[in-house]
């Protein structure tokens, strides 16, 4: 497993995540879900844009065991579509920067694009060819059919 260590930070830096190894994945996901809370988001006060221009917000996937919190936890706080949602977004209350996303069923967390510090483990992720309104389950059926194989491996 790759130690490279990539940062994340929201906009002011109260709030810092660090993320171990190379990632999952990275993606632009364009269902109606994360363009529905991007769009929410984007309208807090002082929140930078998080959509690209075609609407599709951009994300890095780590596994869960390998992003932690190093300082700013009391500044984060979920925000759910519907209050019985299995997906939440976390959004730094500081500076109302969007940092991730978590479906709080699975074994990854997925990573604003923009607040993830460009590293060698970042562009070394695999970025699936895919676009579609519901990328998600196309792209883990993906991995699925290849093993779920972690990138290092």
């Amino acid at each position: 497993m790759s130690t490279e260590v990539t940062s994340v930070r929201c906009l002011c830096g109260k709030v810092e995540l660090e993320a171990v190894g190379i990632p999952i994945l990275t993606t632009v996901c364009h269902c109606d879900g994360c363009r529905e809370a991007a769009d929410e988001l984007e309208e807090l006060p002082g929140a930078e844009p998080v959509k690209m221009a075609d609407g599709g917000v951009p994300y890095v996937v780590y596994r869960k065991d390998r992003v932690i919190c190093l300082k700013g936890a009391e500044h984060l706080r979920e925000h759910r579509l519907k209050p019985d949602s299995p997906t939440r977004r976390v959004v730094a209350t500081c500076c109302n920067s969007f940092l991730m996303l978590d479906f709080t069923h699975g074994h990854w967390i997925t990573l604003v694009r923009q607040r993830v510090e460009a590293t060698q483990a970042v562009e070394a992720a695999p970025h699936p060819a895919r676009t579609s309104p519901m990328f998600f389950c196309p792209a883990f059926r993906e991995l699925a059919a290849d093993g779920l194989q972690d990138p290092e491996d």
